[in-house]
């Protein structure tokens, strides 16, 4: 590595994986908060839009520690938010390729960190917990036994992270997110992303099948919350962070069938169907209700968004998109 920039005047923040579900809100909430220019956007691929060249974006492949160290030196990076990842049902399908992208991603941004003396936020994920984990008011400190490759690389991305915090004195913090509900992307890969898919279908075809059992509860949470989380935990001092591998975190849980009854109040002719695949199994083991109350003591979390909250904000921003994009296929 190059020579160490740790005194600098302006922390420029770092953004991995920022054309993800998550990457796409953050990257613009930090740049209403910090600034446009302070916030450097990164993904594997280049930007499929020419609007992208107003903002600074560089292609990044989180696997390559020389280019990732390039960038932090190129703009004087204080801070990287590390969002680049397999998702779970997609990990599932190449599990070697989630592994190298999870876990040596990771371990080349917390090396960097060390080296550089940089602030990391990781998120991790309930795919930490497994079949033997108390399904119901999961505790912070509980039993992990993943059965995917996901939550395998999510375990050691914690245990990654608790070292080198410890080890090293690297600022890192991060999260275990529940499903995300975001109108902003597609669905990306993720076991709980049926309830992102049911929107787009709702308004679509007025008619979803779903991918896991009417039954199946699981941890939620809106986009909003999930940023207002990530910034809050960065935020706070680092005297208040008495979890440095991940903190529970959670807002609301619900089946798929109160989904469906609650997007039938405003859709009254929606339909839908139930046909389980693969994805049920990991929903089956993963938490129903995760007790969050570790990071709501430290740092003073809460959340916003009930489950009617979710629809009705889903609906209203989902509708007038998807009917355009309804239109211009029927065009072609």
């Amino acid at each position: 590595m190059g020579q160490s920039t740790n005194t600098r005047t302006m922390k420029t923040i770092l953004v991995t994986g920022s054309r993800g579900q998550i990457g796409s809100d953050l990257v613009v909430a930090l740049r209403k908060r910090y600034g446009a220019t302070q916030v450097i956007a990164s993904d594997r691929q280049a930007m499929p839009y020419t609007g992208a060249k107003l903002f600074a974006y560089e292609i990044l492949d989180v696997r390559d520690s020389q280019g990732l160290q390039d960038l932090i030196e190129r703009y004087d990076i204080g801070t990287i938010y590390h969002l680049a990842g397999i998702l779970s049902a997609k990990g599932e399908g190449n599990p070697q390729l989630c592994w190298d992208v999870n876990v040596n991603g990771l371990f080349n941004v917390l090396e960097a960190a060390k080296f550089y003396q940089l602030q990391v936020f990781w998120p991790s994920s309930i795919a930490v917990f497994g079949s033997d984990t108390p399904k119901f008011n999961t505790p912070q400190t509980t039993i992990k036994d993943p059965s995917t490759m996901y939550g395998i690389t999510k375990l050691t991305g914690e245990l990654f992270c608790n070292y080198y915090a410890h080890r090293f004195g690297v600022d890192v913090r991060s999260l275990r997110l529940p499903g995300i509900i975001s109108y902003s992307t597609p669905p990306g890969g993720g076991t709980t992303d049926f309830a992102v898919e049911i929107f787009y279908q709702a308004i679509k075809d007025g008619s979803y099948t779903c991918f896991v059992r009417p039954e199946t509860r699981l941890p939620m949470m809106y986009m909003s919350d999930a940023i207002k989380a990530i910034l809050e935990l960065m935020q706070a001092e680092p005297a208040a962070i008495t979890v440095r591998s991940s903190y529970n975190i959670a807002a609301v849980s619900f089946s798929a069938a109160e989904l469906v009854a609650e997007i039938q109040k405003h859709l009254p002719e929606f339909t839908c169907r139930y046909q389980p695949d693969f994805r049920q199994a990991i929903a089956d083991s993963w938490p129903s209700v995760i007790d969050d109350s570790q990071a709501r003591a430290d740092w003073g979390w809460r959340h916003s968004y009930d489950l009617p909250a979710i629809v009705a904000d889903m609906l209203e921003h989902l509708s007038p998109q998807v009917g355009r994009d309804t239109e211009v296929l029927a065009k072609k």
